[in-house]
């Protein structure tokens, strides 16, 4: 995004990179960031490329980074 001290592809690889994703955990952002750094677009491409779902609450979005299924418990 313009304007950013970051470029989107650094922001984005920085968040894959994390010990959380990388052990198949869950990871929240503030959609607001999301849409700062690289936009919602980009953002739901590489979810999806990978092969992880995205959820969003009241402006967080959380990224469930592995396949296993989601079950809602209530």
């Amino acid at each position: 995004m313009q304007g950013s001290p970051i470029s989107p592809e650094t922001w984005l690889r920085d968040l894959f990179l994390c010990k959380a994703v990388a052990e198949g955990h869950v990871i929240r952002r503030k959609r607001r960031d999301i849409e700062r750094y690289v936009g919602m677009d980009r953002f739901t491409e590489e979810v999806q490329r990978r092969g992880f779902r995205a959820l969003e609450n009241r402006g967080q979005v959380l990224v469930i980074c592995n396949q296993e299924p989601i079950r809602r418990l209530v």
